[in-house]
């Protein structure tokens, strides 16, 4: 519903109609807020303009210009009217002539889930004797005065958010890649996470509320029931595709790299692109990407290591290291005790 929003006003204000252009985004599905807390919001990286058909039968993509604030409060309008009756007519939403609620069903979920969620999304104690209260935090920094400043790329109506303040161009390949480690980031940042001398689990939030909070403190069971509220359901896709990136779209062949999809191209190509070259990575180089771990460079001259087995028997393993051990003991041992500087005179 969000996608079909975004889309209309892409391809309208690119000067298209719906039917005759077509656009792409990925959503990434997030539970997390920067607390620990419930707090489901998407994460979408659109494609800023449309493709439509060329009279030659190839795509043109059309480029549109940054949403202005105008634009952003139309749109999120709309996105909390249409979610709105989208929830009233599955009987989830309730209205009276003053306030909205949610009447959710008896479900999968159970009663004491239900409660994990509802303490996790309105930032209180969930177990424990002081369920019910407050979550504690410090605040270690001078509150901030005045309003907030505003943003002329995020618009908010009823309760919903929208954010348009961030893009990057075809080119800019870093630029993107920083984006899209951004958005699917996981929970938890186990740097800013410790246990106090008391024995509370303490997690330092990435940036200060205004009011100075700068950290969220748990009693070890509490900081489990704040998991569990942020664990999704089973067989529930957390990544969307949609428009011309989606698998089954007619013309995601033409606009990927690497020309798969439904609409694949059958003319051959006599040299294929770098990304149509492209391997899957080695272990090895994913180690790299992942987490940071270099294993093709060696750690004494920094010069490139070839990695000539991959070894998996923990008793093979063992008696290789005990083997290193032993020969380092021996090389110790040759050479003797470090060499001294002359004696200094009284």
């Amino acid at each position: 519903m969000i996608y079909r929003l975004l889309a209309t006003h892409l391809a309208h204000k690119a000067g298209f109609r719906c039917e005759e252009a077509a656009t792409g985004a990925v959503t990434l599905v997030q539970r997390f807020g920067s607390a620990l807390n419930l707090n489901i919001h998407l994460h979408m990286l659109c494609l800023d303009g449309v493709y439509a058909p060329r009279p030659d039968g190839g795509l043109r993509f059309t480029r549109v210009k940054a949403p202005e604030r105008e634009e952003l409060e139309h749109l999120v309008q709309q996105i909390a009217a249409r979610l709105g009756r989208a929830l009233e007519r599955m009987g989830l939403l309730q209205r009276d002539a003053e306030s909205a609620w949610l009447d959710l069903p008896p479900g999968e979920d159970t009663d004491a889930m239900r409660q994990l969620i509802g303490s996790s999304a309105t930032y209180r104690i969930a177990v424990g004797p002081q369920a019910g209260r407050k979550a504690l935090v410090l605040r270690t920094i001078t509150a901030l005065a005045g309003e907030e400043p505003r943003n002329e790329r995020v618009a908010k109506a009823h309760g919903f958010s929208l954010h348009a303040g961030v893009s990057c161009e075809a080119h800019q390949r870093d630029v993107r890649e920083r984006l899209c480690r951004y958005v699917a980031r996981p929970a938890v940042a186990e740097k800013r996470l410790t246990v106090s001398a008391q024995g509370k689990v303490v997690y330092l939030l990435k940036t200060p509320y205004r009011d100075g909070t700068t950290h969220v403190v748990f009693e070890p069971l509490d900081f489990i029931a704040r998991l569990a509220a942020l664990v999704p359901r089973p067989r529930v896709n957390q990544t969307r595709y949609h428009g011309v990136l989606a698998p089954n779209h007619r013309w995601r062949a033409a606009v990927t790299p690497a020309g798969r999809g439904r609409g694949k191209r059958v003319a051959a190509q006599p040299e294929k692109s770098t990304i149509e070259r492209h391997v899957a990575m080695s272990w090895a180089q994913r180690l790299k990407r992942v987490f940071g771990i270099d294993v093709e460079s060696c750690v004494r001259c920094g010069k490139a290591v070839k990695v000539i087995a991959c070894i998996e028997e923990p008793v093979l393993i063992e008696r290789i290291l005990a083997h290193v051990r032993g020969k380092a003991g021996s090389d110790t041992a040759a050479r003797g005790p470090p060499s001294t500087g002359p004696p200094v005179s009284a």
